[in-house]
């Protein structure tokens, strides 16, 4: 046997699927959120959009948006002791309500 494939989806087969009625691509306001510099941001990925999507563990977590990349957002989160810069769209984000 050879070693099992350990790619950018591994494991993620609960976490990229949807509930029979979210099915089907996201409405055209997701993908036109609009983010402030400064704003705290959650992680949120949705699953029918692959471009710019963050890898799995950072699904849930807090981060702070520091800059644009094009349509994209810089988001600042931080990983244990580390702080770690992720380019993501604004599909894949929400306003953190706290």
């Amino acid at each position: 046997m050879g070693r099992r494939s350990s790619g950018f989806l591994y494991k993620s087969r609960d976490f990229l699927s949807k509930t029979p009625r979210e099915r089907g691509r996201p409405s055209p306001a997701k993908y036109l959120r609009e983010f402030e510099v400064g704003d705290k941001v959650v992680i949120d990925v949705e699953p029918s959009e692959r471009r710019g999507m963050p890898h799995r563990r950072y699904q849930g977590k807090v981060g702070v948006v520091v800059g644009r990349r094009g349509h994209a957002y810089l988001v600042d989160v931080k990983l244990g002791d580390k702080v770690k810069h992720l380019i993501v769209l604004p599909v894949h984000l929400k306003k953190h309500l706290g």
